[in-house]
């Protein structure tokens, strides 16, 4: 039975593998298969259907949606239902609908639209056609405390409580009975410090032109602080610093983004098998864009807390649970490195008053400088202290360490203790001890070549009830 007369009443079946390799198929499947260039036994090469399976296995639950296949000269419109079984997926796949190839489409709108959307964006996130979350961006992770991972699969109502607009109206549930783009939607993070953000999406539409969830950028909604009026004429500078910042910002973050993301796309295959050093170039790419990344945003830190007005919130936070939050936030990457982080334990606390996002963004430098340095197959120790009337954690590494003196100069703006090794941009530490001072603590370093790093990060301690 060939492809283009596959029944529509009966499934065609299917199996893909941990590895992605199509390890059962109906004959229309594994016809479709070899005609994509296919393998009996191989990679499934179909990459719409392939795509589907590994986003199933990724998210864990069972994903159906349309889908348009190539089949040599003519186009097949098929109904793909990928459900996960274990390390495998099942495939039971509908329609088999041929008809003659489309012309090439413009660029959708909905991409040029989320270009804008990053731009002025924290992070982003994307959503299917229930509001299922299907993806956050790295940014995601200092804003909401946890690791992303976690709430993927799960209503985007479990990550924001959204809030009326003046009309009494939820612009998000608007637009998704109308399948049209929203903006303005006020929303409160649940959890952790509560902010707020305002939310924008554009509706993402799939090769059969139904509607399939929304991509959408999540913008902190900052609390004005006390401070000169806006158009003082004593504080030009200070203007025209924040406007700088907010310009650089704006510049680079949207394209820079679009630079991981498409290396990403390329990286994961969506297309089919590429060779090897192809998808090596593309994980330099997104590599080299990240880096890139994270200069802008230590650039923009760096002009917000040189300014005159800025002021970190001064709250009840547990410094424990921010160290056992950072932790969990870049235990992938210390898996990577094969270097494990050893932190507070579960029922620990450690009662202090800061910032908890700036803590968070504190723990997260420490933690990563550590995870840098610590050799393959070390550790990393997360330890609590109170000294006095501060409350302190100590981030220990099993590095080189650090020369007496070098451990003040690596606090300055833009330096690090051996430039010409791979690393981060030079400003990490000068403005997590700037943050740190800002909330009445600080950060020290002890150590000596040879003998690994102690950072010791300090906030005022907090009575307990």
């Amino acid at each position: 039975m060939s492809v283009a007369t596959a029944s529509n009443e009966d499934a065609v079946i299917g199996r893909v593998d941990g590895e992605g390799r199509l390890v059962a198929a109906d004959p229309p499947l594994a016809a479709l298969h070899a005609s994509a260039g296919g393998d009996e036994g191989g990679i499934l090469a179909v990459p719409q259907i392939a795509a589907l399976a590994r986003l199933a296995r990724r998210l864990g639950i069972t994903i159906s949606r349309a889908a348009l296949a190539a089949d040599g000269e003519r186009d097949v419109d098929l109904w793909v239902r990928a459900e996960p079984e274990g390390d495998e997926v099942a495939l039971a796949i509908t329609g088999w609908s041929a008809r003659a190839p489309r012309s090439p489409a413009p660029s959708p709108p909905a991409e040029r639209e989320a270009d804008f959307l990053r731009a002025a964006a924290d992070w982003m996130w994307e959503t299917d056609d229930s509001l299922r979350l299907t993806s956050l961006s790295p940014g995601a992770a200092a804003a909401i405390g946890r690791n992303p991972g976690e709430l993927i699969g799960r209503q985007l109502t479990r990550l924001f409580r959204f809030r009326e607009s003046n009309d009494g109206g939820l612009p998000i549930l608007t637009a998704l009975a109308e399948h049209k783009s929203f903006e303005g939607q006020v929303a409160e993070l649940r959890g952790g410090r509560r902010s707020r953000y305002q939310l924008s999406g554009v509706p993402l539409i799939d090769g059969m032109g139904r509607f399939a969830g929304f991509r959408g950028a999540a913008a902190a909604i900052r609390a004005q602080p006390d401070g000169p009026v806006a158009n003082d004429p004593a504080m030009p500078s200070q203007h025209d610093k924040s406007a700088f910042g907010e310009r650089l910002d704006q510049a680079l973050r949207a394209p820079l983004a679009h630079i991981i993301d498409n290396a990403e796309r390329l990286r994961a295959q969506p297309e089919g098998p590429l060779r090897r050093d192809y998808t090596g170039y593309a994980a330099d790419i997104a590599s080299a864009g990240r880096h890139l990344l994270a200069l802008v945003d230590d650039l923009v830190d760096l002009q917000a807390i040189e300014r005159a007005d800025f002021r970190p919130e001064a709250e009840p936070v547990d410094l424990a649970d921010i160290a056992r939050r950072a932790a969990g936030l870049l235990s992938v990457r210390a898996a990577d490195r094969h270097v494990r982080i050893d932190g507070p334990g579960d029922g620990e606390t450690l009662p202090a008053i800061g910032d908890f996002t700036r803590g968070l963004q504190i723990m997260m430098n420490l933690i990563t400088n550590a995870i840098r340095y610590t050799p393959e197959g070390g550790q990393v120790w997360l330890r609590t202290e109170r000294e006095g009337d501060l409350a302190a954690i100590i981030v220990a590494d099993q590095g080189k360490g650090i020369a007496e003196e070098d451990q003040e100069r690596i606090f300055d703006r833009f330096e690090r203790v051996n430039p010409t090794e791979p690393g981060g941009t030079g400003l990490g530490l000068y403005i997590a001890r700037r943050l740190a001072r800002f909330m009445g603590g600080d950060i020290a370093v002890d150590s000596a070549p040879g003998q690994g790093a102690r950072f010791t990060f300090t906030l005022p301690l907090r009575a307990e009830d």
